[in-house]
């Protein structure tokens, strides 16, 4: 059966030549083919540009489905992402800026960072933590979380970040899965003005596990503890801060660094494993190359440490090219919609990685937020985590990027189990609305059948890779078997992305939506994606989602979802309602088999904390069934 690629656009973006010209890499085909034809040499430099404790012997032992990388080297990721910087003409930079909603602004340079993390580190050794040992950490987005990940990190100690809000039985099972002996945790979060409690969520979880330490971060009221509580702030001051008391553990390449859940939109959570070598070599490799950062940049990923994108470019990417990385805590919306962009101003950001989800945010609010700032600074903004749909591509080009005179907007495809940019349009690459973009530097993609074969140019079918990568995933926590199963669904050898997508003459992909939410009209297979564009594509709609409904004739109906835009959306006396004009729009756009038998307008859709549309929550309302593990549902 077919997938259907409906979504048609001609138009395409280009940075300005003076950012063509200067880029890290002009050519990202010749670079994509020079890393297939000679890995080992490729990833190999990319390796050097690091230190390291012991040389590997082998760039790549692969026996599939698998891999590791710098077999033999010893390394420490804080070791790259601190010490060498702090010893060096970047100790006084900011290592990274925190703000909170209210405007608040903390800094620490490297030296700061790398004081405080020793002292954590010495504090966790001194209640048993180890190499190998897990530790939880369940904090809102601030400094002391970034401490706590690099402070495990140092000590050969593994990670695992939950994102500060999931609930009771969320942090229970990730605590037991990852057998965990210390929980670090915060008591307060704040989002939207208002104090978020998370202590009563921490102390349910935890009631009866045996854990060795709870750790508090404490902003709120003082409480009285139990003989295995502590408090963060204590903590670090009574333990010494030399660095050379509490050097960096030399680890194996392949050693873990964290566990992170996977967000939950398609299932239940599984402990995705990443290692100290090879996560450390890709993430900073596409940050240089990828997003194309420069000496001094000051860098923003909008995300939270408790995701992929927070872990790869909040923390260790930017850490390891020695930029500045900028956090802010509570909602990009609050106190205003011009939130993001005082930040923006106020710190020069240069580069911003943020999703499509915030880009619609963004649009929906209008352009006047971004035009009553100053963004002169900024150059490159880089969106993932859902499709960007044209019309909010060509949005931020024209109100973010000065109609792309002044920087470049790049989309880019990856998951939590890839831990980097995958797919993208880099900056020497036209920006196609619609297509996430080429195969970069390592990457063997393809579109192929159920069977394993692959489709022809422009055919939709299953997005696969081809080859093993650095950052990619070793494992999942203690379920190898489940890991394997990526590799087994399709034949041929190859790793399934779980989505379907489609890839043009040009070597251009667009990925259509994850499989299971494929819609079959009609004998139709078509991507959720193609019917949300456009639907978005309309002046009133700033977000809209789409699910398959059982339909007698059809086999699956399209039920249509859509947010408009701040200010939009009321319609004359005698007008046609709203709904029928969205749907007779959808059927201009993509023809009769793609458009909605049902739309409804709503003030919000359903989300992941990462940003994703829970479009498995809608089906499930839609048809009253159990929508299943909500742990990572936003509200």
């Amino acid at each position: 059966m077919q997938f259907k690629t409906l979504l048609k656009t001609d138009r395409t973006f280009d940075a300005p030549a003076a950012q063509r010209a200067a880029a890290t890499v002009q050519d990202f085909r010749l670079e994509n083919k020079r890393s297939l034809d000679n890995p080992v040499a490729f990833w190999g430099l990319e390796a050097a540009r690091h230190h390291w404790f012991e040389p590997w012997t082998s760039v790549l032992e692969h026996n599939f489905p698998d891999h590791a990388w710098f077999v033999g080297g010893k390394t420490n990721i804080t070791y790259n992402c601190l010490d060498r910087h702090a010893s060096g003409p970047k100790r006084d930079q900011n290592a990274i800026v925190w703000y909170g909603e209210d405007g608040s602004r903390r800094a620490l340079t490297y030296a700061q960072l790398l004081d405080q993390v020793c002292r954590f580190a010495s504090a966790l050794r001194s209640l048993g933590v180890g190499h190998g040992d897990r530790v939880i950490i369940y904090m809102p987005l601030t400094l002391e979380g970034v401490i706590a990940m690099l402070a495990c990190a140092r000590l050969g100690a593994v990670h695992s970040v939950i994102y500060a809000g999931l609930g009771v039985s969320a942090i229970r099972d990730r605590i037991q899965d990852a057998g965990a002996k210390v929980v670090v945790a915060g008591d307060l979060g704040y989002r939207r003005g208002r104090p978020v409690e998370l202590r009563s969520i921490v102390v349910e979880a935890t009631q009866d596990l045996a854990l060795d330490a709870i750790i508090w971060f404490t902003r709120g009221e003082v409480f009285s503890r139990s003989s295995r509580e502590y408090e963060f702030q204590e903590l670090l001051d009574a333990h010494p801060a030399d660095e050379k008391l509490v050097q960096a553990v030399p680890v194996d390449s392949e050693h873990p660094l964290y566990i992170l859940y996977t967000s939950g939109s398609t299932g239940k959570p599984k402990g995705v494993v990443h290692v100290h070598g090879g996560y450390m070599v890709g993430t900073a490799y596409h940050l240089r190359t990828f997003f194309d950062s420069k000496e001094g940049d000051i860098f923003w990923a909008t995300s939270d440490i408790g995701w992929i994108v927070g872990h790869s470019y909040i923390v260790y990417g930017p850490l390891l090219e020695g930029l500045t990385s900028v956090m802010r805590e509570g909602a990009p919306d609050f106190p205003d919609a011009g939130a993001i962009w005082n930040v923006v101003e106020r710190e020069r950001v240069n580069v911003m990685f943020t999703a499509p989800t915030a880009v619609r945010m963004f649009m929906k609010f209008g352009a006047q937020y971004p035009a009553g700032h100053d963004l002169s600074s900024l150059r490159f903004i880089g969106v993932a985590g859902e499709t960007m749909n044209p019309e909010a591509c060509e949005w931020a080009f024209e109100h973010l990027m000065d109609k792309g005179k002044r920087g470049f907007i790049a989309d880019n495809w990856w998951q939590t189990e890839l831990g980097a940019p995958t797919l993208g349009t880099p900056i020497g690459v036209s920006a196609k609305p619609g297509a996430v973009g080429i195969a970069l530097a390592g990457v063997d993609a393809a579109v192929v059948d159920e069977n394993g074969v692959e489709v022809a140019p422009g055919a939709g079918g299953l997005l696969v890779l081809r080859r093993p990568l650095p950052s990619m995933m070793r494992t999942l926590w203690g379920d190898h078997e489940r890991y394997r199963q990526y590799f087994m669904e399709i034949p041929g050898n190859v790793y399934s992305a779980g989505d379907v997508a489609s890839r043009d003459s040009n070597g251009y992909f667009s990925v259509m939506g994850r499989a299971d939410d494929v819609l079959n009209v009609a004998g139709h297979r078509i991507g959720t994606a193609d019917v949300e564009s456009a639907l978005v594509s309309h002046a009133s709609v700033a977000e809209a989602a789409v699910i398959g409904v059982p339909d007698e004739i059809k086999g699956e109906a399209i039920y249509a979802f859509v947010v408009l835009r701040a200010g939009l959306g009321a319609r004359l006396p005698g007008a046609a309602p709203l709904e029928a004009e969205l749907i007779a729009h959808v059927r201009h756009e993509l023809g009769p088999i793609a458009t909605p038998s049902k739309l409804d307008i709503v003030v919000k859709l359903p989300k992941t904390r990462s940003g994703k549309i829970l479009r498995r929550l809608l089906k499930a309302q839609a048809m009253g069934r159990d929508p299943g593990d909500l742990s990572t549902l936003e509200e």
